[in-house]
Parts: structure tokens; sequence; C-alpha cells
């Protein structure tokens, strides 16, 4: 799916056109196809080795493309035959390692990418991002006295500092504690949205993206799973993979019983289904932890508790269904059940999901 915006102003900045890229002759990433407006913040996520600093890199112009077009605000900058180079593309780049330099003071590592302005203009930018990354007061500051997190906010202000139409991060948070890196996630987001600036970022981590992207693109294997919004990757995932790589969740077996109905060991879950599937169809059925809700009040459905994981307002629960099925179940915390305890579940599925059985292609819904 891809994400536009009917505003004639805030035409696609970003746009790949059958892209692929690779070394040697070797194609590492196939047939991409994605559009980013302006001012929007995208994210390329999947695991390693699936091809998301690669074509960050097409991107940026430090790769070229085999076949295909990389398209810049409306210019072509990537084609077989012709790259323009990164110089030349009004793009940033923000590292892992942040890469700022030890022998200067936070102002010279911000003021680096502007040498070429006049010294009045070169301090008021400064100043500006300063303030902006709410680090007033550290222009004399040198790296290795700072934390991560305000390592990483110099890194951005270095990288914004020429006004980049956009700015590219790669894994920028990778090296943070965990509990840091969605609110440092968190705080550039809103950076680049003062500034106006578009932006992509390259994570493993679903929840950097989530944190901080418009539209996340998922890849797998150097092919683009599906580009959707946080929303419809977790509920509406269009194959098996985006299902596992996106969210928790299990897997059941079921057989359509009736139109827009499904029987598992769950009984009977109603939603919207392919014309496909007809009565007897064998699929199998996504089953996301808040698709279940643990009710011993009204709930119908038996179950005993094999595992759980507290997570501060809830618990995750690993369930075992009386015919051996595991589902996972989320539940507030106030309700604390041990290992071995029996509980009763009921449905709270708000739609359905299903992929033919066995099969690892698009889901249907």
């Amino acid at each position: 799916m891809t994400i536009t915006n009917r505003n004639p102003a805030a035409a696609a900045e970003v746009v790949l056109d059958d892209v692929d890229v690779g070394y040697s002759g070797q194609r590492v990433v196939h047939a991409i196809s994605l559009e980013l407006p302006r001012g929007q913040i995208g994210c390329l996520l999947g695991p390693s080795g699936c091809g998301k600093t690669t074509l960050l890199r097409a991107i940026a112009g430090f790769e070229g493309v085999m076949r295909g077009e990389i398209r810049l605000n409306g210019e072509s900058v990537s084609r077989p035959g012709f790259t323009l180079p990164p110089e030349r593309r009004s793009v940033g780049m923000v590292f892992q390692d942040f890469a700022l330099f030890p022998h200067l003071d936070v102002a010279g590592n911000i003021a680096f990418g502007v040498r070429g302005w006049s010294r009045g203009d070169r301090d008021r930018r400064v100043r500006e991002l300063l303030r902006l990354i709410g680090l007033s007061g550290y222009e004399r500051a040198y790296p290795h006295a700072l934390s991560g997190g305000q390592q990483q906010r110099i890194a951005l202000a270095r990288a914004l500092a020429p006004k980049p139409e956009l700015l590219l991060l790669d894994e920028p948070f990778s090296n943070m504690d965990i509990e840091l890196r969605t609110d440092i996630a968190h705080e550039v987001r809103a950076i680049l949205r003062a500034e106006g600036t578009t932006g992509i970022l390259v994570t493993h981590d679903q929840n950097e993206a989530f944190a901080f992207a418009d539209c996340i693109a998922v890849l797998n294997n150097g092919r683009l799973s599906q580009w959707d919004t946080a929303y419809h990757l977790y509920h509406r995932p269009a194959d098996r993979f985006v299902a596992d790589f996106v969210g928790e969740g299990t897997i059941i077996p079921g057989k359509v019983c009736e139109n827009n109905c499904v029987e598992t060991a769950l009984g009977k879950i109603r939603g919207p289904l392919s014309d496909r599937f007809g009565p007897g169809t064998a699929v199998d059925v996504l089953v996301r932890p808040d698709d279940i809700a643990l009710d011993n009040d009204r709930g119908d459905i038996k179950a005993e508790v094999l595992s759980k994981a507290f997570r501060g307002a809830d618990f995750l629960y690993t369930l075992r269904l009386q015919d051996g099925t595991e589902i996972l179940c989320v539940a507030p915390s106030h309700d604390n059940f041990v290992v071995s305890d029996h509980v009763r579940l009921r449905l709270n599925f708000s739609h359905l999901v299903v992929f033919p059985r066995g099969d690892s292609g698009p889901a249907r819904r």
C-alpha cells in the first residue's frame, strides 16, 4: 500500500520506482516501489540482512541502482548508468555511531556542515538548533562529556544544520539502552516535524519504527512485503512474514464453516472473508494477544496459564486451550494469575485475518 497525500503542495519527495540494488552483479534489493510525501517520516524495517541499509544507501547516492529509478523532489537522481552524487542531493545522514568529531566542541560539530556560511549565519543556526534539541548552553562541551542521548541529538543537529530536504537515519538508536530508544525516537520525530524535514529511518526494532514513522516499509529478503501505517501492519498484515515480524501473535488452524465465519479451537470467529474461502476451506488464523480477553465472569473458553511476563500495566500470558493449542493473551496487571491457574476467555476480535493453510503468501481478509 502506498500512502499518498491529496494536497498538491505536499507532493511525494521520495519516489522509488521498481528499484533493484546490488553489489558485483548480485541483486540485494528487488523491485521496490514506494512513495513518501514531503514532510512525512518513513521507516525501512526488517531483520538483519534484508536489504534495508542497502536501500538507504541507494537513496543517499552511495550506491547505484541496477534497475528502476529513484526520484527526490521530482528530480531523477538514480537510474541505471546514472547516479547523482550524494553532495548534490540535499540529503543529510545520521549514522549508528553518531560520527561526532572528538576534537571539536558541540558548536564546532554542528557548524561543520555549514562552514561556507557567514560567521553570523553560522552562529545563529547553531544557537537555533541547540534550542530546538534542548541543549542550549552546551556550545563549548565536547562529545566525550555528553550522554549517548545528548550525542545523538548533536549528531542530528549537525545533519540538520544545512537544512537538507531529506534526512536519512541508519539505525541511530541501536547503541542506546532499550528504555531510551523509544523516548529518543519520539524526540527526534518532534525535531524533524519542527524543521519540516522529510525523514527515513532504518531499524530492525518495531517499537522504534512505531514511535518514529508515519509509514513503514517491511522488508524481507530484499523484497517489500508491505508499505503501510503501523496500525495496518499490526492489524492487517499483508502476509505471514509481516504478521510474525510485527507485533506478537499466534497462528492457529481453522476451517471456514459458513460465509465470513471460521471454526477454531477458540470457537467460531466471525469477520469478512474473501470469496475464495468457501465453506470447508482449511485456513490459518492470526490471533493477536489483544484479540482475546481474560474474563472469568463472562468467558466461555477454558484455558490454563503456562507462563506470564510482567510488563507494568499488563501481563502477557501464554495460555493452553483444552485441545493443546497455545495462544497469547494480554491482560491488565491488577489481575495476577499464576502458572497452572485455569481461566476463562472470551473473544475480542475486531477483524479477521486468515491465510491459506500452510501458505506463505498474502493474507486474506
